[in-house]
């Protein structure tokens, strides 16, 4: 396996071979780790792709601070929740959704999901502008609260700090109108 320093060094010297190495190295293991989130073999293949376009659309700009392979892990996973968190209504038999189409129960529930992520976006851009940018570096950039911190030449606590009073708001926000 190829470490983090080297593996930093030849993307910027030789790209194609550093991706090559990282298919090599990590594929395989990447897969599986997403398949044990998904049971569907295609999308793990998928988001890993994803995972290793993201990295070469990076690549000028890659600063990895932990290791390779934990960085790989963290972020397949994240992609592989993501992928569920936005694929959450799914139906494994097409009867149950004839069946549930036949109520409405799917289209409401769609609309319901649809009207709390728009809810949660606009609060997301009502926080201060600092707090904002801070919780879309992490939740929706995918970056650490270390590359966060230094992208924005600022500590690592205030990350942590601006990064708990976005949920904070978010959740007072969110529950309470979520009720009415």
């Amino acid at each position: 396996m190829i470490s983090t320093p080297n593996f930093i060094g030849l993307i910027k010297e030789h790209p194609e071979k550093a991706l090559k190495a990282l298919y090599d190295d990590y594929y395989d293991m990447l897969c599986n780790q997403v398949y044990h989130l998904l049971k569907d073999k295609i999308t793990a293949e998928d988001i890993v792709q994803e995972v290793f376009m993201s990295i070469w659309k990076k690549k000028d700009d890659l600063n990895i601070q932990i290791s390779l392979d934990g960085y790989l892990k963290r972020a397949c996973r994240n992609r592989a929740l993501n992928y569920i968190r936005d694929n959450s209504v799914r139906w494994e038999d097409e009867t149950a959704l004839a069946t549930k189409s036949a109520v409405g129960y799917d289209t409401e529930l769609l609309l319901e999901t649809k009207e709390l992520s728009q809810k949660i976006q606009e609060e997301i851009s009502n926080l201060p502008d600092k707090c904002s940018l801070i919780f879309n570096l992490s939740r929706f950039e995918e970056m650490t609260y270390n590359e966060i911190a230094t992208h924005l030449d600022i500590s690592v606590k205030t990350v942590e700090n601006q990064i708990s009073k976005a949920l904070k708001i978010l959740r007072g926000k969110i529950f309470i109108n979520v009720g009415t």
